[in-house]
């Protein structure tokens, strides 16, 4: 009897709830309209927000209160998790409101929303590359802003990604190693763009210590007439390792490089 009478109060409740949103919809008063939906955006209900506000945007263009329409309706897309449509209304504020009292927000919003969307590193990046953008911007125009830090933080998260994605066509390579030509090269080649392009990413030694392996197969591989020449490459690539990382979990292996190296060298 208690879990029904529950039960029936939940119901009477929602209903009553629905009830009242549905009228609040069929209202002609805009204002009416406008106050109840930032009411819905306080009880985090951010579809009936946003639903009201989106009714009530065409009545107040061109007005004051306009701003707070418009960044009320990115807010209610952001607490959906509809992050490119919440993108869309903030880069809308900054094209009508540039110097607008929302703007500081609006233009870290754009790259924070470019990195809540930003895909996982094996897909297409250009969100991720948008996001940085974005970044640059803020923290160009407001470098004494609240907001600087995690700006400096998402932006340094994207950066390690667009290096992670490096790093995996760098590993590729290494796999492919001889198939269809010299992919250690190719390997080389891409880990040192990616340690050159994002210097401060978090995956040095391993983009490191892929040179070093390169560089050893190449040795290993290689014609004899170019086998000293390459020797010599790969015993400069191991002190560049051992000094830059001597701590590193793959000190012993390449420890057993370079003594297969000073074969080579003798």
């Amino acid at each position: 009897m208690k879990k029904s009478y529950v039960l029936l109060l939940v119901i009477v409740c929602f209903m009553s709830g629905c009830g009242e949103y549905q009228k609040v919809l069929k209202s002609k008063d805009p204002e009416y309209k406008y106050t109840m939906a930032l009411q819905y955006f306080e009880q985090e209900d951010y579809v009936k927000a946003q639903t009201l506000l989106d009714d009530v945007a065409p009545y107040y263009r061109g007005t004051e209160r306009s701003q707070d329409v418009t960044i009320y309706l990115a807010r209610s897309y952001m607490g959906q998790k509809s992050y490119s449509s919440a993108a869309e209304y903030y880069q809308s504020y900054l094209r009508n409101y540039p110097k607008g009292k929302y703007a500081m927000e609006s233009t870290f919003q754009i790259g924070h929303c470019y990195y809540l969307d930003s895909p996982d590193a094996k897909l297409d990046q250009d969100i991720t590359y948008r996001s940085i953008e974005a970044f640059d911007l803020f923290i160009e125009n407001y470098p004494e802003s609240s907001y600087i830090q995690q700006a400096y933080k998402e932006q340094n998260e994207m950066y390690d990604k667009l290096a992670y994605k490096e790093l995996l066509n760098a590993q590729l390579y290494y796999k492919l190693g001889t198939y269809l030509g010299n992919n250690y090269l190719s390997c080389e080649i891409t880990a040192r763009n990616a340690m050159k392009n994002y210097p401060t990413n978090s995956y040095q030694e391993d983009f490191s210590w892929l040179i070093l392996q390169s560089k050893y197969q190449q040795m290993i591989n290689s014609v004899q007439a170019k086998q000293q020449e390459r020797a010599q490459d790969a015993e400069d690539e191991y002190y560049n390792f051992v000094m830059e990382y001597p701590d590193s979990k793959h000190k012993k292996e390449a420890d057993k490089m370079k003594n297969e190296i000073s074969k080579i060298l003798k």
